[in-house]
């Protein structure tokens, strides 16, 4: 008998199992490969915009894909340096192998953690309640919590051209029995899309003929513990070219050889992360499309040809990648292919990712309909600490819009729903300006420490951190500079505009023309360029900060009107057929939630918050 039962070791299933072991709760974790836990089966990256921070998030709360990642890491940079901080993300190219075998090793070292290899055929369920699973092999094993991450593996199908198999991503097994078993118990399925590009052989690739793309020349990490486990002078490069005419009329001349176009696939494919042919034919004005050209791993010849997803046959794929600037004779060891899968409707989840359907029964990652290593990873910390936070009769952690973009994306997928592949972006959150990369364990550290996830050298070296910002903040605030020659010349040096009166450094630093660089000197106190550089954010956009606070604390006053799941929204008088209807599928915790449902308009809002409150009135 186990506390939870986690099914599938993907980057939601091994974050899911090891919140819950930490919170030492008892815990199995379900793979159908020992051999493929943590597995990467598509782009060999970590991070970028919005997920580079989720993936910060994650290491704020005690997770464990930030450390992971910097253990495995080949290159890595920081993105968007010339844009502001809100969408500044980091981003790495990881070795597959490597990633793979640090999570195992961090799995099979944590305590409370049993990991068994088999596939889940069925949930044992009681007064809709699950109470443990039942293998393939008939086995059943009991729990009183069971997290589902099954990723791509539900009744999963790969698409070569004309050619259609039953099959996991790179032909793993897959689960055949589970999804109709989640259907019988009444959950609504739906049928998704992803892909993957081709693998070439790095020997056959003329990389002269690309533009090169080198990692950042200082040490960055994922992690807050800043521990580097990499030589930045000797970063593995990735390369940069691009489609041209002649490959676009090879796409077009057999859109009929495409698993795409021909009708052989039926799921919805991801808005955001287009095939190569979707790209062509979304964007006829467009002469090329850029391709990147990324390394897997240093114990094979691998390259992934980042932007070149298809489920073209094998022989068209020959002749695109060959019409290709720097791949003319370039060796295909991995063709593309498209995977169909299928995947709940995130409506039918609470706001801790356990289902309206099933008490105790959480699903988190691709499963909820998310695409991406780092959206499947946050959920699985979520589903895990939600988990491990119901054994123990505590409230649950409800990450807020404007505290996280893990907030966000699990705050969309349960109040909007999606009928394709979400992808979390910047422009999905509205105040992501508070949610930047640099801040994420000011956000978030409390939590971790409080839910017992964070490291206590992890939780010190935030205190400390905090503790530095602020008195660096005060003294940016009680040290003026007065207008003499000296002060005035410097100043006109880093051409800035000479002073009249005394001015603070708190002050000046407000000035766009001004970095912390030069105010630095002026300081009683030598601080890190970490500390330096939080500051000089803070200083400058403090206004547009303040304003965006200012935004999330009314939306907070929303948040606090409670919204009881007993209310039948078919008795309440005026509200839209639409908002209605979607109110009762969603059944929303607050005013605040309800107001994000697509199709509930303020006018419903006003007359449900007027019900509400003569409700409470008459008690």
């Amino acid at each position: 008998m186990y506390e939870v039962i986690v099914v599938g070791a993907g980057h939601a299933g091994c974050e899911a199992a090891l919140a819950c072991a930490k919170m030492n709760h008892k815990t199995l974790l379900i793979t159908g490969s020992l051999e493929n836990i943590a597995k990467a089966p598509c782009n060999p990256s970590i991070g970028g915009p919005a997920k580079g921070i989720v993936v910060r998030e994650i290491d704020a709360l005690g997770g464990q894909m930030g450390k992971i990642t910097d253990k495995s890491l080949l290159q890595i940079k920081m993105l968007n340096t010339k844009k502001g901080p809100a969408v500044q993300a980091l981003r790495a190219q990881i070795d597959k192998i490597e990633y793979q075998k640090n999570m195992k090793e961090t799995l099979l070292n944590q305590e409370n953690l049993t990991l068994k290899e088999a596939l889940v055929d069925d949930l044992i369920t009681k007064d809709n309640k699950v109470c443990g699973v039942i293998l393939s092999n008939k086995e059943e094993i009991k729990s009183n919590i069971v997290i589902l991450t099954t990723g791509t593996y539900l009744k999963s199908n790969i698409l070569i051209g004309l050619e259609k198999k039953i099959s996991g991503p790179d032909g793993e097994k897959t689960s055949q029995k589970l999804s109709n078993c989640l259907k019988k118990l009444g959950f609504t399925i739906q049928r998704l899309k992803t892909g993957t590009p081709p693998r070439l052989k790095k020997s056959s690739i003329d990389f002269s003929k690309t533009e090169i793309a080198k990692g950042d020349k200082e040490y960055l990490s994922f992690s807050h513990l800043e521990e580097y486990f990499y030589d930045v002078n000797k970063q593995l490069d990735c390369y940069l070219t691009y489609t041209n005419e002649k490959t676009h009329e090879i796409i077009r001349n057999n859109l009929d050889k495409t698993s795409m176009y021909s009708g052989l696939i039926t799921g919805i494919g991801p808005r955001y992360c287009p095939s190569i042919e979707t790209k062509i034919e979304r964007f006829k004005d467009k002469d090329r499309h850029q391709l990147f050209l990324e390394p897997e791993s240093i114990h094979y010849d691998d390259i992934y040809l980042q932007g070149f997803s298809t489920s073209m046959s094998k022989d068209i794929q020959e002749e695109m990648v060959h019409s290709i600037k720097g791949l003319e004779h370039a060796e295909i060891l991995k063709y593309a292919y498209a995977i169909e899968y299928d995947a709940i409707d995130p409506l039918e989840l609470k706001q801790t990712l356990e289902t309206k359907i099933i008490e105790n029964l959480y699903t988190a990652g691709q499963i909820n309909g998310t695409s991406g290593y780092e959206e499947a990873a946050c959920q699985g910390l979520m589903a895990g600490i939600n988990a491990s936070l119901k054994l123990e009769n505590k409230d649950p952690l409800i990450l807020k819009r404007n505290e996280a973009y893990i907030g966000v994306l699990i705050d969309d997928l349960v109040t909007k729903g999606t009928n394709e592949p979400y992808r979390l972006l910047t422009s999905r959150a509205e105040y992501r300006l508070l949610l930047r990369n640099d801040n994420a364990d000011l956000r978030l550290s409390e939590y971790g420490h409080k839910i017992g996830l964070l490291s206590p050298i992890q939780y010190e070296k935030y205190l400390e951190r905090k503790e530095n910002i602020n008195t660096c903040l005060e003294q940016l605030k009680t040290t003026y500079l007065n207008p003499t020659k000296q002060t005035n010349e410097y100043l006109k040096n880093i051409n800035t505009n000479e002073i009249k009166n005394r001015i603070s450094l708190y002050d000046l630093l407000k000035r766009p023309e001004v970095s912390q660089k030069d105010i630095a000197k002026y300081l009683k106190t030598t601080f890190s360029n970490d500390i330096l550089n939080e500051i000089e954010i803070i200083t400058k956009y403090d206004g547009y900060i303040k304003k965006q606070e200012k935004e999330a604390k009314k939306m907070l006053e929303y948040e606090k009107m409670l919204i009881k799941e007993d209310i039948d929204y078919n008795k309440i008088d005026n509200i839209a057929k639409e908002a209605r209807e979607k109110l009762n599928k969603v059944k929303p915790t607050t005013i605040a939630q309800a107001s994000r449902i697509s199709g509930v308009n303020p006018q419903d809002i006003a007359i449900l918050a007027i019900y509400l409150k003569k409700r409470n009135q008459n008690g």
